[in-house]
Parts: structure tokens; C-alpha cells; sequence
């Protein structure tokens, strides 16, 4: 039962992400150069964690990491696309490079996170 929340989870917030993707413009002002980068490696982080938990449950731990990597990458790419039939949107290369960074993240956090936890099980045992 845990798998089909996890694969709700990340359908639901790839519906998120088509759906910001479809509006013209959003309502984030502009702080600093690029801010739009970070946003979108932020949004990805996100469905890189949502996509390796869901993967956990299809991959073994090797491909675990670049199955979750590589769905939000190619997600990515699909979005971009989808933003060139949206007024005022382009493909932008870089946000696609940002998508990807953020999902690497991701799973990068996620990767040490379970070095240190089987660590301190290690120490307690």
C-alpha cells in the first residue's frame, strides 16, 4: 500500500509542476539574477525525493538513485518542451541543467542521510 502513496505523491506533484508550467507567468518577484534557477532546483529536489521514494520500491539501491535522477531529468525535459506551447514561456537549457541539479541534490542528501543513519545503527548495536 506504501508504494501506491508514493506513486501518488510523485504523480500528483508532477501535475503541480505541469500545472505552473501552463500559466504564462508566476507570481514571484524577482529578487536577484537567476533566482529562477534556484527555483527550479528547488522544485526538483522535491520530486527527486518524491521519485527516489517512489523507485525504492521497484529498484535495487544501485539504479535506486539514477532511476530518481533520471525520471525527474527526462520530466524535465518533457516540461520544457511543454513550456514552448505556452504564451510567454520558452525552453531554456539552463532550467533544464537546474532541474537536474536539483534531483542529483536530492538524491545526494538523500544518499549520505542513509550513510549517517546505518552509521549510528552501527554504533548503537
Amino acid at each position: 500500500m506504501k508504494k501506491w502513496g508514493d506513486g501518488f505523491l510523485l504523480l500528483a506533484y508532477c501535475g503541480f509542476i505541469f500545472y505552473l508550467s501552463s500559466r504564462s507567468s508566476l507570481p514571484t518577484p524577482m529578487l536577484f539574477p537567476h533566482q529562477d534557477k534556484l527555483l527550479h532546483m528547488g522544485a526538483y529536489f522535491i520530486m527527486g525525493v518524491l521519485a527516489w521514494r517512489f523507485f525504492r520500491h521497484y529498484s535495487s539501491r544501485l539504479f535506486l538513485s539514477v532511476n530518481a535522477v533520471l525520471f525527474c531529468s527526462l520530466y524535465g525535459i518533457s516540461d520544457e518542451w511543454h513550456q514552448s506551447f505556452v504564451p510567454g514561456r520558452q525552453i531554456d537549457f539552463y532550467d533544464w541543467v537546474a532541474d537536474t541539479s536539483g534531483a542529483f541534490l536530492a538524491v545526494l542528501v538523500i544518499h549520505f542521510w542513509l550513510k549517517m543513519r546505518d552509521r549510528q545503527l552501527l554504533v548503537q548495536s
